[in-house]
């Protein structure tokens, strides 16, 4: 499921329509969230990442990114949990912010040995997806926002 194409209606029904190939589909919790998916699935590689004995020994380091990487799928469930659109977009702005964060990280690790050059690449595409998918949801929501 693409963010692209999504088609929000009210939040505070809890849903999220989207249209694919294989018909009409509806979103009822954050979980089913493709970007939110991608996020977790991020989120367990970075923990995997900073579970090397370089990262061990680098605490503020370790805590940082970890602690960044996390915020990016919390806030997508915290946001998508608020009753409007307005809101939800606040949360992805804060979430663009922290991938944004553990990419920076992710050259720090790599510039002080702590990983290697494909799980560097590995981590800042993934992290390059995940703001792409933010940026193309913030710009959907945007547009349905009510002004005031």
């Amino acid at each position: 499921m693409g963010i692209i194409n999504c088609g929000i209606t009210r939040l505070q029904d809890y849903k999220i329509k989207h249209t694919s190939k294989k018909g009409n589909m509806t979103i009822k919790r954050f979980e089913e969230m493709k970007v939110w998916q991608d996020a977790r699935s991020f989120t367990k590689f970075i923990y995997e990442l900073t579970a090397t004995s370089q990262f061990k020994k680098d605490f503020g380091m370790r805590d940082q990114i970890q602690r960044a990487a996390v915020s990016v799928m919390s806030n997508i469930a915290e946001g998508y949990e608020r009753d409007n659109n307005r809101e939800f977009v606040k949360f992805l702005l804060y979430e663009k912010g922290s991938i944004g964060e553990v990419r920076s990280l992710l050259y720090v690790a790599f510039d002080l040995s702590y990983i290697s050059a494909n799980e560097f690449e590995r981590g800042s595409a993934t992290s390059i997806t995940i703001a792409v998918q933010l940026a193309n949801f913030i710009k959907y929501l945007r547009v349905r926002i009510p002004k005031k």
